[in-house]
């Protein structure tokens, strides 16, 4: 299980990601109840809502089997969508999944700390359930904050705690001691005991947001969907140059 302040910590995520990818989806879909298929479009309405300018090239990153991706590519089919990821079969499996038709996205191999775009060339920069997983955030979100343009829109999915006390406590139960006992039934344990854990180091909603002004957006939301379990963050990108990662 990957180890938070390791040295190896990222390589070891990286890893770990590689040996879940045939079941990545199905698992998912499992131990969310299905919501993890809401979660996503759910985001790009508020998306909608939130981004200012025209939306014509879309970075999904951490793509994973590249369900954001695609989700970008039916929402907005007239755009150009890239996704990366670090793990290599997870960018074999989404483009699989991605179809060959000139609206479907591309996938590429790429690590979020060093992005291989030029400053400024895209609308938006969205992630799901990536950033808990990432050993810098603040260097991350300056990488996105470089590659999109001012005014852009950076999205991110992610896990957090909910807040009310009785939602909380059900949340827990199922996603510290059920998600595991899942894990142990698709026979990949490790993973998914890694993923309560991961939780703990997270920031809570107020110093994402604070984090998210550092990196160099200055208008930012977060927004709590499935009673708080899930929270969509935005931010739009400052006018003038990214601060330095």
């Amino acid at each position: 299980m990957p180890e938070r302040g390791s040295p190896t910590f990222e390589r070891d995520v990286r890893r770990m990601f590689a040996t879940i990818t045939d079941r990545y989806d199905a698992f998912n879909h499992l131990a969310t109840f299905g919501q993890d298929l809401l979660w996503r479009p759910w985001a790009l309405w508020e998306l909608d809502r939130f981004a200012r300018g025209p939306i014509r090239r879309l970075l999904d990153v951490g793509c994973g089997t590249g369900a954001l991706a695609r989700r970008f590519a039916s929402r907005y089919p007239t755009a150009e969508v890239v996704g990366v990821d670090f793990t290599s079969p997870m960018v074999r499996k989404a483009r699989a999944l991605g179809g060959r038709a000139p609206s479907c996205p591309s996938f590429a191999v790429s690590d979020i700390g060093r992005l291989p775009f030029a400053d400024g060339v895209f609308d938006v920069a969205g992630s799901a359930f990536v950033a808990r997983n990432l050993s810098d955030l603040l260097r991350a979100f300056r990488e996105l904050r470089r590659v999109l343009r001012p005014g852009g829109t950076l999205l991110t999915l992610e896990v957090s705690e909910p807040d009310s006390p009785t939602v909380r406590r059900l949340f827990h139960a199922h996603f510290d001691r059920a998600v595991p006992m899942l894990g142990r039934a698709f026979d990949r344990e490790g993973p998914y005991t890694y993923l309560p854990e991961s939780l703990r180091y997270f920031p809570p909603r107020d110093r994402l947001l604070a984090l998210l002004n550092d990196a160099g957006f200055p208008r930012s939301r977060a927004v709590p969907l499935s009673l708080g379990v899930v929270t969509a963050y935005f931010g739009e990108a400052s006018s003038g140059p990214a601060p330095r990662t």
